[in-house]
């Protein structure tokens, strides 16, 4: 039934909730785990584009990158192979475009909460997702 698992991930305490009901998932119908990180394009009025800031680690390639490699060795340490990918943009957008690229039958992801509530709901990642995704999408709160 779900043949592609795509996982977005960050540094989040709901994703990290989420991993439970990935593997979960992906051991149940067989399916190949692709890992998602976005590096978040900083803001245009940041000061400076080469300039990261330092409140969200998300826009460091290579806090991005650990991050990934974490969650591999996570999920192998479950029995689960997983391919990791890297990507450039706004997130709701990018998980969107890589979910259609790879052809994934299933996003799964973590809420802050915040995001489904009517004050957050126009800046929420979640949400987006949720509208703009080429597939279904499960959430996890």
């Amino acid at each position: 039934m779900f043949k592609t698992v795509l996982f977005p991930i960050d540094q989040s305490r709901e994703t990290r909730e989420a991993a439970d009901v990935v593997t979960n998932v992906v051991k149940k119908y067989s399916s190949r785990l692709v890992l998602l990180s976005v590096v978040e394009e900083p803001p245009i009025d940041a000061p400076s584009k080469d300039a990261p800031s330092t409140d969200d680690p998300m826009v460091s390639p290579e806090v991005v990158a650990k991050l990934l490699e974490n969650a591999q060795s996570l999920f192998s340490g479950q029995g689960i192979q997983s391919e990791i990918l890297e990507r450039r943009g706004k997130p709701a957008f990018t998980i969107c475009d890589v979910a259609d690229e790879i052809g994934a039958d299933l996003i799964i992801m973590g809420c802050r909460g915040l995001g489904l509530t009517e004050e957050g709901a126009d800046d929420s990642v979640t949400t987006r997702v949720i509208n703009l995704s080429p597939c279904p999408v499960l959430i996890v709160p």
